[in-house]
């Protein structure tokens, strides 16, 4: 999970950039205007930033880079984020190059929807390396674009949009086992069995002491465990006190993976079971202005009663909890933050018995 900076990505896209403005990107130059043809974005600003601000209908985002250079969503609980997504808006900006001056006439600027909608990049000490305010979309295509520290608008051919909601630039991934490096698998289940299968190496055949008699192990299925669990996403997150996360606990079981270099990652996931609860007698009078008492039947000769339905309460949403043996795996260190939770095939998916991970042995010839 350890990010990186933005150079690499946004040095190459820069290169990339100059490369079409120097071979023919200055033929819709405007003269005596330095900024048409030319990158939209100011690769050496955002290279060197250590903050972005991200503004779009009063909503914003905020990342910022740590002392060990990973990126943080610091407006969504700190978690890391997702490089690959903030590395692409940086590069959309580089990339994208300005068409043409528009104005910087007031009247008209206040015609073309510059509300608040910015992206800005901040050195360590929060000041703006650079910025830009986005308006409407042109009807040729593209966006029209006020520089900060300008007073003119021009139109870029910039397409991106904004995605405002935190989680959403979280790196949502839990989990990054290879199978090929997985060396031995201990799959528990509720009521405390947990068979465990092993190899002696990538291309081997899983083995486990305690199969049953005329059984081996299910390759199949230990490879489904493993494509399932070893890329783990999460969906959503909770306060690590949330009375579901509690509930999950209660009825989690455990996979653990150990590596052939002796690393053993466990992850662990449940969920508050579907519950049926007993259906209550409702009482028989009504207040005023109360719903209306459920409806009575009556079998012929026989006193009235109240009819009443058994109340079922769907399952919980899934949580899991991962750990490294490595105590210096950022994993560990990010379950403290939130509750995660993950799809719930993530759960059902998995085998609901040990017989489940055998099958018929050949027969000895």
């Amino acid at each position: 999970m350890k990010l990186r900076g933005l150079a690499i990505s946004v040095s190459v896209l820069a290169v990339a950039a100059a490369v079409v403005f120097w071979s023919g990107g200055r033929s819709g130059r405007a003269p005596g205007d330095p900024r048409v043809g030319r990158p939209l974005g100011d690769p050496g600003a955002i290279d060197r930033a250590s903050g972005v601000r991200l503004n779009d209908q009063g909503k914003s985002i905020a990342l910022d880079r740590g002392a060990d250079g990973g990126w943080r969503v610091t407006s969504y609980f700190g978690l890391p984020a997702d490089f690959s997504k903030l590395a692409t808006l940086a590069g959309d900006l580089v990339a994208a190059k300005v068409q043409r001056f528009v104005t910087d006439d007031p009247a008209r600027i206040a015609r073309l929807e510059f509300k608040d909608t910015r992206i800005a990049f901040l050195d360590a000490s929060g000041r703006t390396l650079w910025a830009v305010a986005l308006g409407k979309a042109a009807a040729s295509g593209g966006r029209f674009v006020r520089v900060d520290g300008e007073a003119g608008v021009y139109l870029a051919n910039l397409n991106s949009w904004i995605d405002t909601e935190p989680r959403n630039w979280a790196d949502a991934q839990l989990t990054n086992l290879s199978p090929d490096d997985v060396a031995r698998v201990e799959v528990g289940f509720e009521g405390g069995s947990s068979p465990s299968f092993t190899r002696t190496s990538k291309d081997g055949a899983w083995s486990c002491p305690g199969a049953p008699a005329g059984r081996r192990a299910k390759a199949d299925a230990l490879a489904s465990i493993l494509a399932s669990l070893g890329s783990m996403r999460f969906s959503d997150t909770a306060s690590p006190t949330d009375p579901l996360a509690g509930a999950a606990r209660a009825h989690a079981r455990t996979i653990a993976f150990t590596t052939f270099k002796g690393v053993t990652t466990r992850i662990t996931l449940g969920r508050r079971p579907e519950e049926t609860r007993p259906a209550q007698a409702p009482a028989l009078r009504q207040a005023q202005g109360a719903p209306k008492a459920p409806a009575l039947r009556q079998a012929q000769g026989a006193p009235m009663v109240a009819e009443t339905k058994p109340e079922t309460v769907p399952a919980g949403p899934v949580f899991v909890v991962v750990s490294s043996s490595d105590a210096a795996a950022p994993v560990n260190a990010l379950m403290r933050l939130r509750a995660f939770q993950v799809d719930e095939y993530t759960f059902t998916s998995l085998p609901q018995k040990p017989d489940e991970l055998f099958e018929p042995a050949p027969a000895a010839r």
